[in-house]
């Protein structure tokens, strides 16, 4: 029984053609994958940088925002300060007797009245008849001016605050 070397010979060459083969789309496939992972990376890089980019216009745009409103809530402040000091300092004359609050009062309703109708020389009013409040009503009357006061700060300052959220 003789072999067939030719038949071998040829079989192993199949095979090895088929075992090359095989190895040569292998490695294109691994080829494939390699630049198809680079490409995945590439993309990934590229959106981890725009969010990255997006974050920082963020907390950028936060900053600004906070700082706009540190300076609203000084401006707010340093007016609620003013406006008590004035009011203090309002209240302190009207104690000592300095200044002394005092209302128009209609002509026509004085009737008898015998406070003279003209002012003097300091005065505002021409001709007009007043009548000086007492003490403890017009410290009553400066207390509620001072919550008005307070009170228009105040909703000034959260006109302000609105404005500086709408406006950005």
């Amino acid at each position: 029984m003789t072999v067939p070397w030719r038949l071998i010979g040829l079989l192993a060459l199949a095979l090895a053609g088929f075992g090359s083969a095989w190895q040569l789309q292998e490695w294109r496939y691994g080829r494939q994958l390699a630049a198809q992972a680079k490409l995945n990376a590439e993309t990934l890089n590229q959106l981890a940088t725009a969010g990255a980019g997006a974050q920082k216009a963020e907390q950028d745009k936060r900053l600004a925002l906070e700082q706009r409103l540190a300076a609203s809530e000084q401006t707010h402040y340093r007016n609620l300060s003013d406006a008590q000091r004035n009011q203090d300092r309002l209240r302190d004359r009207l104690a000592t007797a300095d200044q002394r609050l005092s209302v128009l009062i209609d002509a026509d309703s004085a009737g008898g009245c015998d406070v003279p109708k003209t002012t003097g020389t300091g005065g505002v009013d021409h001709a007009a008849v007043r009548a000086r409040l007492d003490p403890a009503h017009a410290q009553r009357i400066i207390a509620i001016t001072d919550e008005g006061d307070r009170g228009l700060i105040a909703l000034q300052a959260c006109q302000a605050y609105v404005n500086q959220i709408r406006s950005k």
